[in-house]
């Protein structure tokens, strides 16, 4: 009997980070962990802009970024073209359950963050999994 490989939800990753060292330390976890990061940016316009050029699957984004709109504002706008959005940030925000697919608290090690994109696939696949410690999801509704 052949087993196949589960087929992968999340593929393509956008991060979102304002912090550089930070955005860099996830894009290098992420890369390594078989994802392709589309783009990294640190603010809503930029990542708005990735968006409609590319196909994305998830949303890494830190809630407090450059220039005048949050990660909150971010959310919204990925939830009306059905892009999930994890937060990775410091506290996760009070109205982050109407926006997100859930939050991993900062400070995290690489691995916490490669097993949180484990747990978000599942989660989308409407699967449960062991969720690593400081990550939060929420129940996928329509947003």
């Amino acid at each position: 009997m052949l087993f196949s490989k589960r087929k992968q939800v999340v593929k393509r990753i956008l991060i979102v980070e304002d912090e550089p060292l930070t955005a860099f330390d996830n894009e290098t976890l992420i890369e390594s962990a078989g994802y392709e990061v589309v783009a990294t940016h640190d603010n809503v316009a930029d990542a708005l802009a990735s968006l409609d050029e590319s196909p994305i699957d998830l949303i890494l984004s830190d809630v407090k970024l450059a220039g005048k709109r949050t990660g909150i504002d971010l959310a919204r706008e990925a939830g009306k073209r059905g892009v999930p959005v994890l937060f990775v940030t410091g506290k996760c925000p009070p109205d982050a359950e109407s926006v997100s697919i859930g939050c991993l608290v900062k400070p995290y090690s690489g691995g916490v963050l490669k097993d949180a994109i484990k747990a978000v696939e599942l989660h989308l696949e409407g699967k449960a999994g062991k969720l690593p410690k400081g990550l939060e999801l929420f129940p996928i509704t329509a947003r």
